[in-house]
């Protein structure tokens, strides 16, 4: 028996796991962002309601361990952030603690158990509020002793024009303090702020494209430009990293034409394209950080 979490900064979703394939759910709880004991508190409830001692804890969370100080980043749960997060919790739930990232956790979910089962290397994919990814190779998560490889949204490498025919672009300020990141750019958010730069109005990502999926004129240019701004760089980590696969999760992944169109443009800029579909919609659309999870917990302590 495992107890395994997924951790945001709005809630905190918990599990009693017997295996990756074997998951209880128990109800959300709020996360408590700003006082300590409290967020420790929540998690005590839900090891509690293990019918017997866990062998250990397995987090998802959104954020990292740094692997040099062991000190937690993870900017919006702030009673967390920069503290020896493991060490803590250790303390005070009195089990051994795995925490592991939540782009991670969804990337070794899909290789474990999900569409990239089979494969290599996997470069797992979140487009949602934010950017996100990790990386697997031969089962493995690249950043299992910490850090933040495959954290391909951050760093000003979005274009400035894009699109057919090339539209000029602003470098949209990133929560990460640097401008022209795809985080800030590829995001739901970012393509809503895309969306009011070429056309002036305001919608929401899923409206969006609702009306591309309809042949609207407006979101039609909106995705074109959208789609030509994420495919170089995921066709440059896709080269760099040498994945054969690239699931995707997030709110974004629901649109499966949205998905496919991004995997015909990233094929067309790779190296050397995969005849197969190679950006594909994830498998586990439910709670796939608490797999990852259940994953790293049945490793550890089996």
């Amino acid at each position: 028996m495992h107890v395994c979490f997924d951790i945001g900064g709005t809630s905190i979703k918990g599990a009693l796991v017997n295996s990756p394939e074997d998951i209880e759910l128990v109800p959300r709880i709020a996360t408590p962002g700003h006082d300590l004991d409290a967020f420790t508190a929540a998690l005590d409830s839900v090891v509690k309601q293990a019918r017997e001692t866990p062998k250990c804890v397995s987090i998802s969370i959104t954020g990292i361990i740094n692997p040099a100080t062991g000190l937690a980043v993870v900017a919006n749960i702030p009673c967390l952030h920069g503290r020896p997060m493991q060490q803590d919790l250790e303390e005070a739930l009195g089990l051994p603690v795995i925490i592991t990232n939540d782009a991670d956790c969804f990337t070794l979910a899909e290789a474990e158990l999900g569409v990239a089962k089979g494969h290599d290397i996997v470069f797992g994919v979140i487009l949602g509020t934010g950017v996100g990814g990790g990386i697997v190779v031969n089962g493995q998560l690249l950043n299992r002793h910490g850090g933040y490889a495959g954290e391909w949204g951050h760093g000003p490498v979005a274009a400035t024009q894009a699109g057919s025919p090339p539209v000029d672009l602003p470098r949209i300020q990133c929560g990460c303090g640097l401008k022209g990141c795809i985080d800030a750019t590829c995001s739901a958010r970012g393509m809503e702020k895309l969306h009011k730069h070429l056309h002036g109005e305001t919608s929401q990502a899923e409206d969006i494209m609702i009306r591309w999926l309809a042949g609207e004129v407006a979101s039609s240019r909106t995705i074109d430009v959208y789609v030509d701004l994420i495919a170089s760089p995921l066709a440059l980590v896709a080269n760099a990293t040498g994945a054969s696969i690239v699931p995707v999760g997030g709110g974004l992944s629901n649109v499966p034409m949205l998905i496919a169109e991004i995997d015909r443009v990233v094929k067309e800029r790779m190296l050397l394209p995969p005849e197969n579909p190679f950006v594909v919609p994830a498998e586990n659309k439910i709670e796939p950080g608490i797999i990852g999870a259940a994953v790293l917990g049945h490793r550890a302590f089996p």
